[in-house]
């Protein structure tokens, strides 16, 4: 990601570089090393590339992903591939060579298509931050709101701030004499507010904005978390006390359905639509086994002796669904945990650097050390298309179709 002077301290020094390229013929580890780096390099990009094309073909294939979160995921892929198949690989030949070989225009278009699309694919997990925020912390009011039309808006925004972003460093590029080197492909500058400008809109803000949404998430469904356990501790309570006699049996002719439950907590109320789907699916389970009652009336006393004596297989059926929900936020949490954690080692040190440098005129880097922070914010395009499918069953489900060939799904 060539960022305002992002690659000064790594690759402004390339032309500085040519007799170790003229030294390399006479010095074999130093050419091994540089062939291992570029295969090395070739690897990522091609995986990136292959991944990010299956999450794509995923989403578009597959009737059960078309869904308008997905559609952020699918955008998200679309930008990582562009990082992989336009950015990757001229850097590589960068590296590789140590001076820029390909002209002027291609160096302008590498550095649009480089700032522009890690900037958008840095932009693009705020938004689907903020778009699990929406659904989770709204999600009556947001279920009717998230449509692909607002999808495909949210993107649009997307794109158009990373425009807006990147366009400045281009244009002092075009207007600096100074940066208009043939053997080199940067941008120079030394201004703290133009840094601030283009690190901030890039990555801190997003990170502050990441950080912020992704703990409302994580104490939002912490939140949820304990009133389903509350729901449930009050429903088991009063199911204990009755002796029983929560469990629906068959009506009597003439009498109406069963009222509702008068032990059950209105925090039960803001449940999921899976919760509660799930627990109509019980009661209709529960009505099944209990019409053999009035012809086998040792089931029935067998059930209530059950029940008063607190350990029956409803217990045991109840006690299962903390430990379910459980595991469900636990691997919430560590969903949350890795997306956060890959987004910052990637490019936290990347936009630390930029700052160091642009700021600190004695300041600088070498060029080992800057061509390896480059790729590491590089190597998000390859962990963005893991984290956000390998923990969905129907993506995994999707990918699984898709190995064996499998039409339209």
């Amino acid at each position: 990601m060539d960022f305002p002077n992002c690659t000064e301290g790594g690759f402004a020094t390339n032309s500085s570089s040519g007799n170790d390229t003229a030294e390399a013929p006479g010095n074999p580890p130093a050419a091994q090393g540089k062939i291992l780096l570029t295969l090395t390099l070739s690897v990522l990009a091609v995986l990136t590339t292959i991944i990010n094309c299956l999450v794509i073909s995923a989403i578009i294939v597959t009737r059960k992903l078309h869904h308008p979160a997905n559609y952020l995921i699918c955008s998200l892929a679309v930008t990582d591939l562009l990082v992989a198949v336009l950015v990757m690989p001229v850097s590589i030949v960068y590296i590789q060579k140590e001076t820029w070989v390909m002209g002027w225009l291609v160096c302008t278009v590498w550095l649009s298509v480089d700032i522009t699309c890690c900037t958008c694919s840095i932009l693009h997990l705020a938004v689907i931050a903020l778009d699990r925020y929406r659904a989770i912390t709204d999600a009556v009011a947001y279920a009717r709101k998230r449509t692909g039309a607002r999808a495909g808006a949210m993107i649009g925004v997307v794109w158009l701030l990373s425009v807006l972003i990147s366009t400045p460093p281009l244009l002092w590029r075009h207007h600096s004499v100074d940066s208009l080197e043939e053997n080199e492909c940067i941008i120079r500058h030394h201004h703290v507010a133009f840094t601030l400008y283009t690190t901030l809109g890039a990555f801190y803000l997003p990170l502050l904005l990441i950080l912020i949404l992704y703990y409302k998430i994580y104490r939002a469904a912490q939140t949820l978390y304990m009133r389903r356990e509350a729901s449930r501790a009050s429903r088991h309570s009063c199911m204990a006390s009755s002796n029983g006699s929560a469990i629906p049996s068959a009506h009597p002719a003439g009498e109406g359905p069963r009222s509702p439950d008068p032990c059950m907590n209105p925090a039960e109320k803001s449940d999921s639509t899976e919760e509660r789907e799930r627990d109509r699916d019980r009661d209709r389970v529960r009505v099944r086994v209990s019409k053999p009652v009035r012809r086998k009336s040792h089931w029935s006393e067998s059930r209530r002796s059950g029940a008063g004596g607190g350990g029956g297989s409803r217990q045991s059926q109840l006690s299962q669904g903390p430990r379910i929900s459980g595991s469900r936020e636990r691997k919430a949490a560590s969903t949350l945990g890795l997306i956060l954690g890959a987004f910052v080692v990637c490019w936290l040190p990347f936009f630390i650097k930029e700052v160091v440098v642009n700021t600190c005129g004695s300041c600088d880097i070498s060029i080992e050390t800057a061509d390896f922070l480059t790729w590491l914010g590089y190597l998000n395009s390859l962990i963005n298309p893991l984290i956000y499918t390998i923990f969905n069953e129907d993506f995994k489900k999707a990918f699984q179709r898709m190995m064996r060939c499998n039409h339209y799904l």
